[in-house]
């Protein structure tokens, strides 16, 4: 039984180290790529505060919520990041990534 516990203990913080480490280290978008860029330029009319430097070392607040939004939202979605995090579909993605760059409302 006691080794059953330890192995869970462990398979419990392996698993929130390895969270922790995805949360501030995601794939940085292509250069020029086009849904990214997007991101950067609408978010910037219709947030404020984007310019603000983020908790993820070298980025903006914009720059690190556009970029988790990036890697969070599916490989097929082409649509714009910013309008996606508004509907009811994007709503978890727009809290985690709020929660990655440090940048809410």
């Amino acid at each position: 039984m006691q080794l059953i516990r330890t192995i869970t203990g462990a398979a419990l913080l392996l698993a929130a180290g390895t969270s922790a480490w995805a949360a501030t280290d995601y794939n940085r978008p292509p250069a020029g790529d086009a849904q990214y860029r997007q991101c950067l330029s609408y978010s910037a009319t219709v947030y404020e505060g984007g310019s603000e430097p983020s908790p993820i070392k070298g980025q903006t607040k914009a720059q690190a919520w556009c970029t988790c939004m990036w890697n969070e939202t599916p490989e097929d979605f082409k649509g714009n990041l910013v309008k996606f995090a508004e509907t009811r579909k994007g709503k978890e993605t727009n809290k985690l990534c709020e929660k990655h760059s440090d940048w809410s409302e």
